[in-house]
């Protein structure tokens, strides 16, 4: 079924439970996903970034989400992924979107405020969620310029009294596009964040984040944890290993099989860690 983030995070931030958005790129990794969800009776978000509607543009890609997720037997939200405009997330609740997320986290606090609360207006009266950044989880890719600078408490608190956004992504040790789980949570600036807002929080970046600390999370209001390195690799290792298997073989639907499967059983396996 289709839902909200809104709904689906303050029930999660509530019963101290966290649901994984995991970064999809087209059918071959929405379908083993929300059968994942499906297999371990959990919620789960499908979460499409700027790469993945530059690959498949956005009135493509949103039918297969929005279908998917219609079409589950369990909560399924259905959300952009680092919007960086107004434009990018009207067009994402035109086609039916449930959730976005505004990035703002480069400009200063003063302008990534009034855009955001730009942004959470407009989704709110279109019954969409809205979820934004303050701090900047950055990146281990060195070819993608953007500052990594983990999160004020006191800034955390002005941005979401003023932007009234439904949940709010922090930096507290996470990188993105981490091929190794070798991050380092802050807990104790996370305690401290959490300490000042009540609404739930996002943690991106984290297929780098170990097992031990991942389950960690759970235990404080931490309601989203985005992955999507981790299938990535999963889907593109397995596919490599059939390539090479099998050098005669030349139907793609074929080739994706194996790699649909490794999606499927890599999202399993976050489930399990994070409780469900």
């Amino acid at each position: 079924m289709l839902v909200t983030l809104k709904e689906m995070a303050d029930q999660a931030a509530d019963k101290h439970y966290a649901v994984p958005a995991f970064n999809i790129f087209g059918y071959e990794d929405i379908l083993p996903v929300v059968q994942a969800a499906e297999a371990m009776k959990a919620p789960v978000i499908l979460a499409a970034n700027l790469v993945a509607v530059k690959h498949m543009p956005t009135p493509f890609l949103a039918p297969l989400m929005v279908q998917a997720a219609k079409q589950a037997s369990v909560p399924v939200c259905v959300h952009l992924d680092h919007g960086k405009n107004l434009e990018s997330c009207i067009e994402a609740i035109e086609h039916g979107f449930s959730s976005v997320m505004y990035d703002g986290s480069q400009l200063p606090l003063e302008e990534n405020i009034r855009r955001t609360k730009e942004i959470a207006d407009y989704a709110h009266k279109h019954g969409v969620s809205i979820e934004a950044e303050i701090g900047s989880v950055g990146y281990s890719d060195p070819s993608i310029q953007m500052k990594h600078m983990l999160s004020d408490p006191e800034e955390v608190e002005i941005f979401v009294r003023e932007t009234g956004i439904d949940a709010v992504a922090i930096s507290v040790g996470t990188v993105h596009r981490m091929e190794e789980q070798a991050a380092s949570i802050d807990f104790d600036l996370l305690q401290r964040i959490q300490d000042r807002v009540s609404i739930p929080l996002v943690i991106h970046g984290s297929s780098g984040v170990p097992d031990d600390q991942l389950r960690k999370l759970t235990t404080y209001r931490v309601a989203k944890i985005n992955i999507g390195t981790a299938l990535r690799m999963a889907f593109g290792a397995s596919l490599r290993a059939e390539i090479e298997s099998k050098p005669k073989e030349f139907d793609r639907i074929a080739l994706f099989q194996a790699p649909m499967q490794a999606v499927f059983e890599t999202a399993k396996n976050k489930f399990s860690i994070l409780g469900f």
